[in-house]
């Protein structure tokens, strides 16, 4: 299946945080905090102007994001667990 958000909307895929502290202590599932790194897997067309021209995004496919603790609205596509959110959610591009 093939998916594209619209408009201003990202699909991203999180990144896998690390299972180790910085100190060599293992992390388990359950304590571990959801990364907020990901990578955009999909980009919607834009958002319309006030003059009425389509404004492209500032991120791609492929990009490595940093986005909120909170931003996203999890779904599953093709099984895999993805995050859908507006680009305004995201803080930036990692390069």
């Amino acid at each position: 299946m093939k998916f594209r958000p619209l408009h201003d909307r990202v699909l991203v895929k999180r990144l896998d945080s690390d299972t180790k502290s910085a100190g060599g202590i293992i992390i388990p599932d359950t304590a571990q905090e959801k990364p907020m790194e990901g990578k955009v897997v999909s980009v919607g067309s834009g958002t319309r102007g006030d003059d009425g021209k389509l404004q492209k995004l500032d991120v791609k496919k492929g990009d490595r994001i940093l986005f909120g603790k909170w931003s996203g609205t999890e779904v599953k596509v093709d099984g895999d667990d993805l995050l859908i959110m507006k680009e305004s959610d995201i803080m930036g591009i990692i390069e």
